[in-house]
């Protein structure tokens, strides 16, 4: 699968020693034995474990070696973090401990409402400050994750354009920067896409949009600031178009970081938004969740929200079904709790001004960032030239890759050498060699200089000595991987079983 290094940290399964033990089972009592005994008898045979092969260690050893693994791993609380359209920001440890709290961990879902009215309200207050954050009439929690909430998005355009009549409205337009996850959102929700291309300033081609409305139109699907952190200056413009011809407008909020207090999707036109609270809102975002993706939509969506909604009598907090007009679900319950514990943390400690600072901070950042890298050989700035960018912006090594056969993806893996994790890399496809990087408002002015300057001595070395980043990353763990290889079924490692038949006798 990959490279052999000369040493590798061993599998828990290859340490220990026979007898060797870290904890010790207190006895159990003839009743309890007993009882587990006969739920054993009816466990069929075939079903029934023979034997438990686990690694015989110490408790030391089992601490030291996961330790050791931890130290291995990188992660924003070690090092700058700067994936484009992720916002990977450092979040105070301070909403971790709170969604940690015996009242939030220990609740469920189907209690009586009147034991939990605190989760209640909490809930209906993110929905009200997110709806107003937003621009938008109300809000749902449901959704797991951005691309839940796109598509959950997707479904109220479907269902208002139903419930009008105008049952021939099947395209869903997209810009070709956009992310991934908006066409295929779509595309599940049955509509047929339709991309329109960038202009030279890296925004929506208006006459291009024009052209691809029409009586078919269920929508367009839209991030502001979009994909290369340039914002959309026409976007009223873009609304009128849509409306005019009857659909709506889908606000993918991957990008809200960078207008926070600034401006309100509401205000520019949209219809529907999904937020990234996991993202923008507080909580570490990556390694597969939780995330949550709530969405807001204007007043003549409402109807079409799942159930149930969080609402308040004047008395007290109730879930509301009796919505007749409703999707239904798209996941059980009311979302992912503890993230919407941490959005409601870090909102309330951050306040108004906080989060406008916020978006101000993380413009300025990358402001900073692109002054920095200016005549830096082999990057340059596609579209858009002189406008500056929001929260992210898009480097391309294309003139690198020509003179020097040094390609993005040799820069990034030569970042890791120097210790700093890469940024998004080949993305948005409308980029060739494209390097897609943000900052956020969490990160220092110290920082940033570092990693401009290794991406200028990067530079460097691939016009002077082109085999170093060529080879990276040569003092990592793991070297680089062989990419066909690695992703192909017969040398894939889906388990330490395979990894350690493969790999049986590697040098250490």
């Amino acid at each position: 699968m990959f490279r052999q290094a000369k040493w590798r940290e061993p599998l828990i399964f290859e340490l220990g020693v026979k007898g060797r033990r870290g904890f010790s089972v207190p006895k159990v009592d003839e009743e309890i034995k007993n009882a587990v005994g006969n739920v054993v008898e009816r466990i069929p045979e075939n079903l029934r474990r023979v034997e438990l092969n686990l690694p015989e260690l110490s408790e030391v050893e089992v601490v030291r070696h996961y330790t050791r693994l931890s130290q291995m791993n990188y992660g924003v609380d070690l090092g700058v973090y700067p994936l484009g359209s992720c916002t990977m920001k450092y979040n105070p440890k301070i909403n971790e401990e709170l969604a940690a709290l015996d009242d939030v961990a220990w609740i469920h879902p189907y209690q009586d409402e009147s034991t939990v009215q605190g989760a209640l309200k909490l809930m209906y207050l993110v929905g009200k400050w997110l709806a107003e954050i937003t621009g938008m009439y109300r809000v749902t929690l449901q959704p797991s994750a951005g691309a839940h909430g796109e598509y959950l998005g997707c479904m109220l355009i479907r269902a208002y354009h139903r419930f009008n009549g105008d049952l021939n409205r099947d395209e869903m337009i997209i810009p070709d920067s956009a992310h991934g996850t908006n066409p295929a959102s779509a595309a599940m929700a049955g509509f047929k896409v339709v991309v329109i291309p960038s202009n030279k300033d890296g925004c929506i081609d208006l006459e291009a949009l024009k052209a691809a409305v029409s009586d078919r139109t269920a929508g367009l699907m839209l991030t502001n600031p979009n994909t290369l952190g340039i914002f959309e200056e026409h976007i009223l413009e873009i609304a009128d178009i849509v409306h005019g011809a009857g659909g709506l407008l889908y606000y993918d909020g991957a990008n809200l970081n960078g207008i926070m207090g600034k401006v309100r999707p509401g205000d520019m036109g949209f219809d529907i938004v999904h937020i990234n609270v996991h993202k923008t809102f507080s909580t570490p975002h990556g390694g597969g969740g939780p995330g949550a993706g709530p969405v807001g939509v204007v007043e003549k969506l409402d109807k079409f929200l799942p159930v149930p909604i969080v609402e308040f009598d004047g008395e007290k907090y109730y879930l509301d079904y009796n919505r007749p007009n409703s999707i239904g679900k798209i996941r059980s319950f009311y979302g992912n709790f503890s993230v919407l514990v941490k959005t409601a943390a870090y909102i309330l400690s951050m306040g108004g001004k906080g989060l406008r600072e916020a978006a101000e901070i993380s413009v300025l950042n990358t402001n900073y960032f692109l002054k920095l890298m200016e005549n830096v050989r082999g990057y340059d700035l596609p579209y858009g030239s002189g406008k500056p960018r929001k929260h992210e912006c898009v480097l391309s090594a294309e003139p690198m890759r020509r003179a020097t056969g040094v390609k993005t993806l040799d820069v990034a893996k030569r970042l890791l050498d120097h210790g700093l994790h890469a940024p998004t890399i080949y993305f948005p496809l409308i980029v060739k060699e494209a390097l897609m990087i943000e900052f956020t408002d969490t990160e220092t002015k110290e920082n940033i200089d570092e990693y401009a300057n290794i991406m200028r001595k990067i530079s460097d070395e691939a016009y002077t000595d082109p085999s170093k980043p060529l080879s990276a990353p040569s003092n990592t763990s793991v070297k680089r991987l062989d990419d066909v290889k690695a992703s192909h079924p017969r040398t894939m490692c889906l388990s330490w079983r395979m990894y350690r038949k493969r790999f049986k006798g590697a040098e250490r």
